[in-house]
């Protein structure tokens, strides 16, 4: 019998390989997941369930594959039952094998498998994903994708006390703050001006319509004919300003006015817009087009287009309004950053930090050193212990090296392309360079470089720009689960590739005619044990007294850095741990401001205000060093709207509705921020024993800066819908002047600033975006739905939306029935909100599904 079973399933892996070689159909299997328990077993950790089943007509044998996926969790089995051994490769990045405890799947049989994974989980973005057989020999085999299962009971899946998901009851109560007295938004625009008055009357913008610059707002007087005509479908005739200009749109330059500020008056016969400078009529232009009601910017519309009259005077509150685009982790295309461009301009951001390489993938190609695109840009199928001349898959990326959120660079001519682009709309980029941490895709790229010229004899050229010491036995995990993603700066070779990285980089703006002020190196998240068992450490702390520990590694690192961008005209920026060294504090290090770098125009992103750094970008401003504020808690756009299983992101920060940008006080946020990342109340000790921001920190505080960390990001939509509708709230933080409610506790002005906030963005701001660029993706607010004495009602947190219900239980469409007003309570009620192009909401149901 164990003879008949084993030749049956030989001869089923033949089938299956046969099969494999011919094409790259999916797999049989098909795998779901569900969440079980949090806190299992008394610890930080999470319960779940595999089950993969057989969806084929044949059996399916129990031996002869592998099975790869991605989990951003480490994982271990429940018990030593389990029918598959579980092995970890690296970072994100594991395989099953079938062992003795399974057998055949025969047709329609599934097998279950209880993992236990270290740390909670909340959505389903927590899935296992990208699931592929490997049979051997190359032959790949992918499944579809994970079905994800919600938990069977909510209050098991509580991380603590009362963390219940935010349901159709909950949405209901939170919208109740947002709601308005139908607000009028005719004339109103965001980020909102600094004065802005409406007037009698309307100007009419016609065909041909006459436009007037002076020679200085050459550039951004032909951008607005283009855009009149790529938007409207508008002519215009170009001339030069002055006394006699009359009528049409006239950009004139007005010395007094500061860089960044502009003057915009209507009347019924001319539109005069006044800047002193290129980016101040430019911003000018952007609050043009958004007086324009979005109606216009319909493709079909035949209307005449209106202006109101009226007068803005306007300037920034910040210098530095930022958009961190993260495209090393899942890549997005030229096209698609220009599009963002395109956004971040009107609504007046100034700033791209463009993460253009991270442990899962280098984008931006390097002429001098090319292996960094041709290894360090391409993910697929992954063997440990081989010579891999690629990364391996991440994020559910699968095997294959033709995936393009996997696989893909800006070449040369691509990124200067980007900064042409950028530099007409008065956007700096700024490139970031991961180092020393977050350096997988580089020092895999020059593990390859090496191997190859060592195989050709050129042992020189081949350790030239090394990055990992070899021998290096060092034992660290970083916060992703990588092993060997930290460049060894005890080595000479890093410095020589980190300069000419920097020389290509510094050659692409000067061909683009764009300036370059500086360059980000990265500088967070390096673990514990890097480098303390690298033999190019050991051999340079007998050569430098100085140098004793591992932290000295740390200071001389950036302090190398520093001056090397120094002498190249550069200032340094970098996340916040580059302005902070560690220290013993009664027996246990601690991190503190370092003190050889303040006051030198260096330059930090502070993301961290949590879990005792609540107050760390005030010390840091405090010290010396320029501070972006960069809230994970506020401002990190990938962090999940709210609990809900079905909502997309992460939370590890917290999450992020639409509320909690708008609601930052730049200089004195924990007036208002008095919750952790749990929603636990912050203690009295971190509220009244933070340090406050001093005269000198205060100046120091150079901008604000949203980021969209790629890891859960799979497609264009998926980008623009984490971006908007929040990052609107986070230019209006950025751009427009303090609120009177920013100094004290003065609720009645906060939630008639947020309501008014809210009303512009249902009614204005969402209705263009559906009619710029191709159309924008946003995500349209969940219904929040109630019973009350027995009848349904139904709100949601932005106007300009319809709603549609179904009354069996099945998914709202665009033909279900319409919500108007309350309706009597039934079983299987489901809500759906929908915006005028048929885009939607997450469906909402009274009862848990």
């Amino acid at each position: 019998m164990k003879l008949r079973l084993l030749l049956i399933t030989c001869c089923l892996i033949g089938q299956f390989n046969n099969s494999k070689a011919q094409s790259q159909e999916e797999a049989p299997l098909a795998v779901s997941w569900q969440p079980l328990l949090n806190n299992y077993d008394g610890k930080e950790q999470a319960l779940s369930e595999l089950i993969i089943k057989n969806e084929g007509e044949k059996p399916f044998p129990w031996e002869g594959w592998k099975l790869y996926f991605n989990f951003i969790r480490l994982a271990e089995p429940v018990d030593s039952l389990q029918p598959l051994d579980v092995h970890h490769i690296n970072g994100d990045y594991f395989y099953f094998q079938p062992n003795r405890n399974g057998s055949v799947l025969m047709p329609g049989d599934s097998v279950k498998y209880t993992l236990i994974s270290k740390s909670w989980v909340v959505n389903y973005n927590d899935a296992p994903q990208g699931f592929y057989l490997d049979w051997g020999g190359g032959q790949m085999q992918p499944l579809k994708a994970v079905n994800t299962l919600l938990p069977p009971e909510e209050k098991p899946f509580y991380r603590v006390g009362g963390d219940a998901e935010m349901d159709a009851k909950k949405i209901y109560d939170k919208n109740l703050r947002y709601q308005n007295a139908a607000i009028n938004t005719s004339g109103m625009i965001l980020p909102t001006p600094v004065s802005s008055q409406l007037g009698k009357g309307n100007y009419v913008l016609r065909d041909d319509v006459a436009l007037y610059y002076d020679p200085v707002f050459r550039t951004e007087g032909e951008l607005l004919a283009s855009e009149l005509k790529e938007l409207f479908h508008l002519s215009s005739r170009t001339g030069s300003a002055g006394s006699k200009a009359k009528g049409g749109i006239q950009l004139v330059e007005d010395k007094s006015l500061a860089k960044e500020a502009y003057n915009l008056e209507i009347t019924k016969n001319e539109i005069r817009l006044s800047a002193s400078a290129g980016a101040g009529i430019f911003y000018a232009i952007q609050s043009l087009k958004l007086l324009i009601d979005p109606q216009f910017y319909h493709a079909k519309n035949v209307k005449p287009i209106t202006l109101p009259t009226g007068k803005i005077v306007d300037e920034p509150r910040f210098g530095s309004r930022s958009l961190m685009l993260d495209v090393a982790r899942n890549f997005q295309s030229k096209e698609q950053i220009i599009k963002m461009l395109d956004l971040m301009a009107l609504y007046k951001l100034n700033t791209l930090h463009f993460h253009l390489n991270d442990d899962e993938g280098w984008r931006l190609e390097i002429p001098s050193i090319p292996e960094l695109t041709e290894i360090g840009a391409r993910r697929g199928h992954w063997e440990n212990g081989k010579d891999n001349d690629w990364l391996p898959p991440s994020y559910g990326s699968g095997p294959f090296l033709d995936n393009p959120r996997a696989s893909g660079y800006y070449s040369k001519d691509d990124f200067i392309e980007i900064l042409k682009y950028a530099q007409k709309r008065h956007i700096q980029v700024i490139p970031e360079v991961e180092t020393p941490g977050h350096a997988r895709a580089a020092i895999q790229a020059m593990n390859v470089r090496y191997r190859r010229l060592v195989a050709q004899g050129d042992h020189a050229g081949a350790v030239k720009y090394l990055l990992q010491s070899p021998g290096d036995s060092s034992v660290y995990r970083s916060v992703q689960k990588w092993n060997d993603n930290v460049m060894d700066v005890s080595l000479p070779s890093v410095y020589t590739f980190l300069e000419q990285v920097t020389d290509d980089i510094v050659a692409m703006y000067q061909e683009a005619g764009v300036s370059l002020e500086t360059i980000h190196f990265g500088g967070d998240e390096v673990p514990n044990g890097v480098w303390e068992h690298s033999p190019a450490f050991a051999k340079f702390k007998k050569e430098d007294s100085s140098i004793k520990e591992t932290n000295d590694l740390w200071i001389r690192h950036f302090d190398i850095l520093y001056n090397m961008l120094a002498k190249r005209g550069l200032h340094l920026s970098g996340w916040e741990e580059v302005g902070m060294q560690k220290v013993m504090v009664d027996g246990k290090k601690k991190w503190i401001p370092f003190e050889g770098l303040q006051d030198s125009g260096v330059y930090l992103n502070v993301w961290n205000n949590l879990g005792g750094n609540e107050d760390l970008a005030y010390r840091l401003a405090n010290a010396g060093y320029k501070v972006k504020l960069s809230f994970v808690s506020n401002f990190y756009l990938d962090m999940a709207y709210y609990k809900s299983f079905r909502e997309q992101g992460f939370y590890w920060g917290g999450f992020i509705d639409l509320e909690k940008p708008f609601s930052f006080i730049p200089y004195d946020y924990l007036l208002n921020q008095q919750e952790d990342w749990l929603g636990r109340p912050l203690s009295a000790k971190i509220l009244t024993g933070a340090e406050k921001l001093s005269p000198k920190g205060r100046e120091n505080i150079v901008g604000l800066q949203a980021l969209l960390w790629s890891e859960t990001i799979k497609s264009e939509t998926q980008m623009e819908q984490m971006l908007f509708p929040r990052l609107l709230a986070f230019c209006e933080r950025a751009w427009a002047a303090p609120g009177k409610w920013e100094e004290g506790a003065d609720s009645t002005e906060y939630q008639k600033s947020l309501k008014h906030f809210f009303a512009v963005v249902g009614q204005r701001e969402l209705q263009r975006l559906s009619y710029l660029h191709g159309g924008v993706s946003y995500r349209i607010p969940t219904p929040g739905v109630k019973v009350l004495q027995n009848q349904v009602h139904v709100n949601m947190e932005l106007p300009g939306f319809d709603v549609r219900y179904t009354e069996d239980g099945a998914i709202p469409t665009v033909t279900s029935a319409l919500y108007k007003g309350p309706i009597v309570y039934k079983k299987g009620l489901v809500f759906r909100a929908f915006n005028s192009e048929g885009d939607s909401s997450l469906p909402v149901s009274l009862d848990r599904n």
